[in-house]
């Protein structure tokens, strides 16, 4: 049978009967039975049993003890953040990508956090002949990007273990990597100056979400040779401006400063 792309009409029953718990759950009270959730969904309530049962080891339900009922779980929660998190992120940043390109001269990327790195998921090219080519899927290196500077600075934890020393500038002490963390954590943006590779500099920023959350890492990258301290430093502002609109159109509010 030929692909339509399309969703399939035939539908998982169980699946079915698990949405409709969750939904029971979710329009009423904090807390239900067994039993009143199969009144409400007029499944068996064998059936609703099982399925409480396969809900909350998956984190979707939680059982209280006190009751003997069953809530929405955490890990709903979690998902909801995830989307959230995501929706219409690379919408968003598209336009963002294409107008740090325009007014740097450099290529731009988005990268998402993960458990240990981050990870690029968008880029635009720079126009030069001589350009920095992004991968997506590329992770950062944490410890050796500015990319993985700003994810450590805002919620990214440092494998154990020795740092890798990519270029003779490559910061492989963990106490000086910390205080340069805390220096990118205050100031808000990160460099790298040759240190994954000996002629790629580099600055980043954080995408915050509504929460104040890492959400993504906007970055502008180029050749040493062309993209050095004083370009960096022209690049910094059309960064951080375009990171904040970022974060902004994402729900993130800054504190006001203190009057």
């Amino acid at each position: 049978m030929p692909r339509t792309g399309q969703p399939a009409l035939r539908h998982v029953a169980a699946v079915q009967r698990a949405v409709t718990v969750l939904d029971a759950l979710a329009q009423g009270p904090t807390a239900l039975g067994t039993n009143e959730i199969a009144r409400r969904t007029g499944i068996n309530p064998s059936t609703v049993s099982r399925l409480l049962a396969t809900l909350a080891e998956a984190g979707f339900v939680e059982h209280v003890a006190a009751s003997g009922r069953y809530r929405l779980g955490l890990r709903l929660l979690e998902l909801g953040n995830a989307v959230l998190t995501r929706l219409d992120l690379g919408e968003i940043a598209r336009p963002h990508l294409a107008a740090l390109v325009e007014e740097t001269g450099e290529s731009a990327t988005l990268s998402a956090p993960g458990e240990h790195e981050a990870v690029t998921v968008d880029f635009a090219r720079s126009p030069a002949a001589v350009q920095y080519v992004a991968r997506l899927g590329r992770p950062s290196v944490a410890h050796a990007t500015a990319v993985g500077k700003v994810y450590l600075a805002f919620g990214g934890d440092l494998p154990d273990g020795p740092l890798e020393a990519f270029t003779r500038r490559t910061i492989t002490d963990r106490d000086v990597l910390e205080a340069e963390v805390e220096r990118v954590r205050e100031r808000g943006f990160a460099r790298a100056v040759g240190e994954r590779e000996e002629d790629l500099n580099a600055i980043a920023a954080p995408v915050l979400g509504s929460g104040g959350e890492l959400v993504a890492i906007l970055g502008v990258q180029g050749p040493a040779w062309r993209f050095g301290r004083e370009e960096m430093d022209a690049a910094l502002g059309p960064l951080l401006e375009h990171a904040a609109a970022i974060s902004a159109e994402l729900g993130y509010r800054a504190a006001a400063p203190p009057g």
